[in-house]
């Protein structure tokens, strides 16, 4: 199966992959250092939305979302899920050499079985093929000349 995507179309996907790996790692290290919340410290969150790295991440992962539904906006989700899976990864590579995360076999081989059955997911028809089609909101009619 060939696709025929633009370098804008590649550049979506590679921003999915980095800004969703990255802004949960960025999460990640963030919540570390303010600590645990739980329903006895929920001004922890308070404190957390003013650390530099849950900002961060925060932002990441808006752009993450924003990506996402431009790449959904013209291909499958099963085009466009690998990108997230690759970012597991990513994200699997930060936690191990820049949070400094034990990742045991298990956990790399369950990384490596997503990533896998993701593919064989994306191997499939999808609609990043397709001619030009008129916009949904062009078709509609509004009844005047009946």
């Amino acid at each position: 199966m060939k696709h025929a995507l633009k370098p804008s179309q590649y550049a979506i996907l590679i921003t999915i992959m980095l800004t969703a790996s990255v802004g949960d790692t960025l999460l990640s290290r963030g919540m570390a250092q303010v600590g645990a919340v739980d329903m006895q410290h929920l001004g922890l969150l308070w404190r957390a939305l003013f650390n530099p790295y849950v900002i961060l991440g925060i932002i990441l992962l808006i752009g993450f979302f924003a990506s996402y539904m431009t790449a959904l906006s013209w291909a499958d989700l099963t085009f466009v899920m690998p990108a997230t899976a690759f970012g597991y990864v990513v994200v699997a590579l930060l936690s191990r050499f820049w949070l400094h995360e034990h990742l045991s076999l298990y956990r790399w081989a369950g990384i490596l079985l997503i990533v896998c059955a993701v593919g064989f997911v994306a191997g499939g028809p999808s609609r990043t093929e397709h001619p030009e089609e008129p916009h949904e909101l062009g078709l509609m009619d509004s009844g005047a000349g009946r």
